[in-house]
């Protein structure tokens, strides 16, 4: 194939995956947030591009990815330009989010869904903890000890799990301690979500998978020419991916479930 064949076909298929970005939306009670890196080379300079994406939940109990895109950084410019996106095509029904606590994306967030809980994921919030440990062998006993307020079975149990496992560690870990306070409180919003929802609402480890399963695929080319490049081979498998989800089978039963209203 000749290279002006190719860049017809990479033209063709550029519009195709530009009209699937913007296709219109419509009510998704749960949003789920993160971003991936990729090298790129912008400038002269091989630099980190930050792959911004967004999974729904639709009123069905179907995954859905509603929308990705390049950026630059995780600056709340990026975040705001790309949550703006999301309402501008129709996203509405947000009942809650699931993210990070990465700094952009949660004044981006406030500022487009000001209303909407927001559940930090468990995870994440799991391994910020263990910058906090002051000695290695205290890890695996405050791994538990976090653990054991995730799996409180109601938001009272876990608040006093929380200000117990706080009060533990006050004298021999006592900025760790303060951090607990301080921090904890934003992986427990989970509970107000019906209980059937909430193992796989308190962590963004769904699109954690979906991160994986692109790295497995873009690792082959190692680093890419430009912005455009990324975003049209990330584009081409998130299309596969949430193509698979719409067709398969339910991710959250929504049957006899109420949503958090906003």
């Amino acid at each position: 194939m000749c290279s002006t064949q190719v860049s017809n076909c990479a033209a063709k298929l550029d519009v195709e995956l530009q009209a699937w970005r913007t296709r219109p939306l419509g009510a998704f009670p749960y949003l789920i947030l993160d971003a991936r890196y990729e090298k790129v080379r912008h400038g002269g300079c091989l630099i980190d591009c930050a792959i911004l994406i967004a999974l729904g939940v639709d009123p069905q109990g179907k995954r859905t990815i509603l929308g990705v895109s390049a950026a630059l950084s995780e600056a709340e410019v990026h975040w705001r330009q790309f949550l703006a996106g999301l309402q501008q095509r129709g996203l509405q029904g947000v009942t809650f989010i699931v993210s990070d606590d990465h700094a952009g994306l949660s004044a981006a967030r406030t500022a487009i869904f000001p209303a909407v809980p927001w559940q930090r994921c468990q995870f994440h919030l799991q391994q910020n903890a263990q910058a906090y440990v002051p000695r290695l062998e205290l890890r695996a006993k405050v791994a538990q000890d976090i653990r054991s307020v995730w799996d409180a079975p109601d938001r009272p149990t876990a608040d006093v799990r929380l200000k117990k496992i706080a009060a533990d560690y006050a004298t021999t870990a006592p900025k760790l301690s303060a951090w607990m306070e301080e921090n904890l409180p934003q992986g427990l919003s989970v509970f107000a979500l019906p209980p059937a929802h909430q193992r796989k609402l308190r962590t963004s480890n769904a699109l954690e998978r979906v991160n994986q399963e692109l790295k497995r695929r873009t690792r082959v080319a190692r680093m890419f020419p430009n912005e455009a490049s990324v975003l049209r081979l990330v584009t081409a498998l998130l299309v596969e991916i949430s193509e698979q989800w719409e067709t398969g089978k339910i991710y959250l039963s929504m049957a006899n479930q109420n949503p958090p209203s906003v």
